[in-house]
């Protein structure tokens, strides 16, 4: 056998794009290697922090992500994907820029959520930040106009501890914010589905959401491994 060569680095198809950030990466957020079931490849994008790209519309930025991603293409992804869900801002020009595939927020899942669902049921969002959260966002990701959109803006821990930046996180309180955003959304709208979890840092209670509502739940989780799944396909043993 002869082996081919050309990257520098082999085994981590996904390449991620990371906010500079200091709270906490519990297992299970994005942020934490630990969580993904695969190698992949983090890049930290300088200046990005979560308040100027949730709360401010990433402004500024967008060539720190092109260079950025061009990196962890050059090293060897095959693939990018970015640790937020306001990143869809920077869906079409990250993929015109790079030359590989791109998926740039967990938004992107809705259309493909509603597709599996039953008639008159559609998927929900839940939000870090419903009051920065523009239809401009939506739309670079392909999210139906009139989407049910809940958050946890306002709520005791998780919407500021991340978006402030903060050294530590009562996980527990953050836990609690979740669900109980997930059950106001559910209530809200009872033609929903499934609910799509903007935020790549929900990804910890993801669980506890299914449990509580009793409905599929989708996060950056699902929609990179989805994503891996093709950059990386599994092979079988011969029958």
């Amino acid at each position: 056998m002869i082996a081919t060569g050309g990257k520098a680095v082999y085994g981590a198809t996904v390449g991620i794009l990371m906010l500079e950030a200091r709270f906490p990466r519990i297992p299970g957020d994005m942020g934490n290697a630990l969580t993904w079931p695969f190698p992949v490849h983090y890049r930290v994008v300088r200046d990005a922090s979560p308040d100027r790209v949730v709360r401010r519309g990433a402004e500024g930025l967008l060539d720190r992500f092109i260079a950025a991603a061009r990196d962890l293409v050059a090293d060897g992804a095959d693939g990018i994907t970015t640790n937020c869900g306001f990143l869809s801002l920077y869906q079409r020009e990250l993929a015109a820029a790079v030359g590989v595939p791109v998926a740039a927020s967990s938004l992107m899942q809705v259309a493909m959520v509603n597709a599996t669902l039953p008639p008159g049921k559609r998927a929900g969002v839940l939000t870090i930040s419903a009051s920065t959260l523009t239809p401009l966002h939506l739309e670079r990701a392909g999210v139906p106009e009139g989407t049910p959109i809940g958050t946890t803006e306002g709520l005791r821990e998780f919407t500021r501890a991340i978006l402030d930046n903060e050294a530590t996180l009562d996980v527990e309180a953050a836990r609690a914010d979740n669900v109980e955003a997930a059950k106001a959304l559910v209530a809200a709208h009872p033609d929903m589905g499934a609910i799509v979890l903007e935020c790549t840092n929900m990804l910890p209670y993801a669980a506890d959401i299914r449990r509580a509502t009793g409905l599929p739940v989708y996060s950056m989780f699902s929609f990179v491994s989805w994503f891996q799944s093709s950059l990386a396909p599994p092979r079988f043993p011969a029958p």
